[in-house]
């Protein structure tokens, strides 16, 4: 007679569950490997390299006299290196990534193949506008569907992530200020409890005095406190919408106006757009800056090897303030506004040294395209479906930070159903990794003690969900049950046990150095 597993498995009768240390290091497929520069074979090569045609005499002092100090590697050992290291890391290829706030969702292999295409992958920012055009339209194209989606006037599309957005949009509202003689008047930034950590940083490297703003007991910005705080010194509020604790922010045209009614501006955080795109316009809320993370929204990658994009769209009231550069459409064609003496004169300036990054451009608008409007409004409603599918489905085992009512985009859990178990959320998170999933957003935000945020996007399956959900209960109820010893030295089948975090915080080893007397260190 067999029994079944958590996974619903048939495995034998009376399995020990300890198991003895393999001799070797490895772990079933896991191989156990040396670091990169540890190996040997230090003058070899997996490729043929033609001989030099000059001595390299001409570059004096320059020529050098040492070891390179990088390691030989045949192609199969260069392959399996990469692959092993592939086997280490959790990915969104694998299996749901449930981290709050961070919308990891799937990455269409479609818009890789179009990011590739020649026209796309191959051009340079320095090339003639003339020879780009197709670039351009597209760069165009996608600031057409923005700024409809977002019902906003203007958009930067420069901003290469959420805090340079962030960035973008403070500097836009410290131009018109400053163009309306208010600047050295108006030095505070309002920053709710619920935003962004970002928001406060960005504000402060801007040189704006950062003063918070109350939260109410479900979640949301005390509007009592924030008309409190606002009046002819404040430049600008910032307010994540949806905010962090996963919660649509009810009263949000009653900020706008009291923040307009003050003169000062609406800062919007919006990474987390995905939860309401094709449902709600920004614009129609009153917002007049707001940054777009196209990674979370629109399924561009985490910075995809290079930088990623925060494209930020503007009011009417700021539009005059973008920065440089942007597209525009006349007779002779599509061309970059670029200076401040041609159609630019108002512009706070650059962000960056050219356009922006293509490859992200170009696989937000094949996401678009592929979607399409209908499409988009599925994507917020499927978001919100699967958080609240989660919410439902733990909250027996699991406190709720904010029991009542749906959540949008994520849920967030807080440590208050731990007590009395001697399990941390720390603990719990690790004890995820042995059932393999990736632990949720931990400790953030801070306004909810031992907060556990959870976000599955729209892009899994309910059968994920259940398989995510179903890991969870178990560990819930492991924990509950007294399991102390499973949370505790956990993960126990990670290629990494759990490590001294705040020693890895305070001393972390960031340079590898060759051992003494070894060929590396000659």
């Amino acid at each position: 007679m067999s029994t079944m597993n958590t996974v619903g498995r048939p495995t034998a009768p009376n399995v020990v569950a300890a198991k003895p240390a393999t001799l070797t290091g490895g772990r079933g497929l896991l191989q156990n490997e040396a670091l990169i520069f540890e190996g040997d074979g230090w003058g070899k090569t997996g490729v043929d390299l033609p001989e030099p045609k000059t001595d390299g005499s001409d570059l004096g002092d320059l020529v050098r006299k040492d070891p390179i100090g990088l390691p030989g590697l045949s192609e199969p050992e260069a392959m399996r290196h990469y692959v092993r290291l592939s086997q280490k890391n959790h990915a969104i290829d694998l299996a749901i990534y449930p981290l709050g706030s961070c919308t990891m969702k799937h990455n269409p292999r479609l818009n890789e193949k179009m990011a590739r295409l020649p026209g796309f992958s191959d051009i340079h920012p320095l090339q003639p506008q003339s020879t780009v055009q197709g670039a351009l339209e597209l760069m165009d194209t996608l600031a057409h569907w923005l700024k409809t989606l977002t019902g906003m006037p203007a958009v930067a599309l420069s901003p290469k992530a959420g805090a340079h957005g962030e960035l973008c949009g403070l500097m836009a509202i410290r131009a018109a200020h400053e163009a309306s003689g208010q600047h050295e008047k108006r030095r505070k930034v309002l920053v709710p409890t619920s935003a962004h950590g970002t928001n406060p940083a960005t504000a402060a490297f801007v040189g704006y005095s950062v003063v918070e703003v109350a939260q109410t007991d479900d979640g949301r910005v005390d509007v009592a406190d924030l008309a409190s705080k606002l009046g002819d010194d404040v430049a600008a509020i910032m307010v994540t919408n949806p905010n962090t604790c996963g919660l649509f922010e009810r009263d949000i045209l009653e900020i706008s106006r009291l923040t307009h009614e003050a003169g000062a501006y609406f800062y919007c955080d919006g990474a987390n757009f995905n939860a309401i795109v094709g449902r709600v316009r920004p614009g129609d809320l009153g917002v007049d800056a707001m940054h777009i993370n196209l990674h979370k929204t629109f399924s561009t990658p985490h910075g995809g090897g290079g930088p990623g994009a925060g494209p930020v769209v503007l009011s009417e009231a700021l539009a005059p303030f973008a920065p440089a550069p942007w597209v525009v459409h006349d007779d002779g064609g599509y061309r970059l506004i670029e200076r401040e003496e041609d159609e630019a004169e108002q512009a706070f300036g650059r962000l960056c040294a050219f356009q922006g990054q293509m490859g992200m451009y170009v696989r937000a608008l094949s996401y678009m395209m592929s979607h399409g409007s209908d499409g988009l409004r599925q994507v917020a409603e499927d978001a919100v479906l699967n958080a609240n599918y989660i919410k439902a489905r733990l909250s027996d085992l699991m406190s709720a930070a904010f029991p009542d009512g749906p959540c949008m985009h994520e849920a967030l859990f807080d440590d208050e159903w731990l007590k009395g178990t001697d399990i941390t959320t720390l603990d719990f998170a690790k004890a995820m990794i042995d059932e393999g999933f990736h632990p949720m957003t931990m400790y953030f935000p801070l306004v909810v003690h031992g907060a556990m945020l959870i976000e599955p996007t729209e892009t899994e399956s309910k059968a994920e969900l259940d398989r995510f959900i179903e890991a969870m209960r178990l560990l819930a109820q492991a924990a509950k049950a007294g399991d102390v010893d499973r949370f505790k030295g956990a993960p126990f089948h990670a290629p990494m046990r759990r490590l001294d975090e705040t020693r890895a915080a305070r001393s972390p080893v960031l340079r590898w150095t060759a051992p003494e007397g070894s060929n590396q260190a000659a």
